[in-house]
């Protein structure tokens, strides 16, 4: 029995060798170009991005929908500019969109607005009826009734910050009782007001430095009945977490301005609350993290065009993979794979996916 399940690991690890992202959509406009903000999917064969069509100085809010799992792509007109994008069941969906909240039926396909708090950033749902809202001013809100109603989390306000500078950006459940929101303060410096972009200026860029801001963590054990909170001084902010049932985690930490390393991936322990380093690279901008039911962790990530600023424009995208969060290894990812930002997605089935904000979808090929 041993000398087989040896066998069987050994197998399970030459096919992953082959691993490879695939090209299965890029966007070609002559005057335009495709803005995706986020990619979800309600089946193994619905997807759904969502974004802009930038025509000049014009926005046209845009779906890019697929019903045959990712072999074809449609544009499709949009109600709002989404910020983000989730699918509980294969039924319904909701993105958070600029102007508010919308619901989305049959995997999609029709949306319609639906009364929400404002600034909202983004949704989560455990099931047709539980789910959580995140946004600007230190928004937490909870419903029970799929969306009708709303409560805000006394919670939230717990942290002594700002709230004007004050912002929760992230919902992450490991499985029905366990969960996460994460948030940050970050008051601005008195000049940022009239500073240029970096790269209008990369003098004075050299000389800011990243100043400390608030990480805050609210979690639940019971599944969103109780909640404590947790606040830690830190350089960056936290704009990713994802969480297994097995107890580990990542968290994704991002910096703003000049600093030694772009991101930092954090590997955790969330049954301990113990967390430590696991990747920052200097040439990888790390945009997004993922854990899959497999027990692999996965960083999307964008090289720097300009090490020293970063300039806005896209970059060439990276893959990387680890297995024990620790060590990782780059993947092959099709060349023709540019952003400034890429996102990870997960399919039910076990299907993986990254979209970028220049309008590049990529699926994840095991051969």
């Amino acid at each position: 029995m041993r000398f087989a399940a040896l066998c069987s690991l050994w197998l399970a690890a030459t096919v992953l060798c082959q691993e490879r992202w695939e090209l299965r959509y890029s966007y070609e406009g002559d005057d335009s170009e495709l803005l995706l903000n986020d990619l979800a999917f309600a089946s193994a064969l619905r997807g759904v991005g969502c974004g802009a069509l930038r025509e000049g100085r014009r926005e046209r809010p845009v779906f890019l929908l697929t019903v045959d799992g990712g072999r074809n792509w449609t544009l499709r007109d949009a109600p709002d500019v989404c910020l983000s994008l989730v699918f509980p069941d294969e039924k319904t969906g909701w993105m958070v969109g600029r102007r508010g909240l919308y619901r989305g039926l049959e995997a999609g396909s029709s949306w319609r607005t639906i009364p929400a708090p404002p600034d909202l950033l983004r949704v989560f749902f455990l099931d047709e009826l539980r789910g959580w809202a995140v946004g600007m001013r230190k928004a937490v809100y909870a419903t029970t009734d799929g969306g009708t109603s709303w409560q805000r989390l006394p919670v939230a306000d717990e942290p002594k910050a700002n709230p004007e500078h004050t912002a929760y950006v992230w919902i992450a459940f490991a499985d029905a009782q366990r969960g996460m929101i994460v948030g940050n303060s970050r008051p601005p410096r008195r000049d940022e007001p009239r500073r240029l972009p970096e790269w209008l200026d990369p003098e004075q860029a050299r000389r800011r430095r990243e100043w400390p801001s608030l990480g805050i963590v609210l979690e639940t054990r019971d599944g969103g009945r109780s909640w404590t909170s947790s606040v830690t001084t830190m350089f960056g902010q936290i704009t990713r977490v994802r969480l297994a049932p097995d107890g580990r985690g990542l968290a994704l930490v991002e910096f703003a301005l000049a600093f030694e390393w772009p991101s930092e991936v954090f590997s955790l322990n969330w049954r301990s609350g113990r967390s430590e380093r696991a990747f920052r690279r200097a040439d990888r901008v790390v945009t997004d993290v993922a854990l899959t039911a497999g027990g692999w962790g996965y960083l999307a990530a964008v090289e720097p065009v300009g090490q020293t600023i970063r300039l806005p424009v896209p970059g060439k995208i990276h893959i990387l993979r680890s297995l024990d969060l620790a060590q990782w290894e780059e993947v092959e990812v099709d060349y023709r794979a540019f952003g400034r930002r890429a996102m990870l997605a997960q399919a039910p089935g076990g299907g993986l996916w990254l979209a970028t904000d220049a309008g590049v979808v990529l699926e994840r090929v095991v051969r």
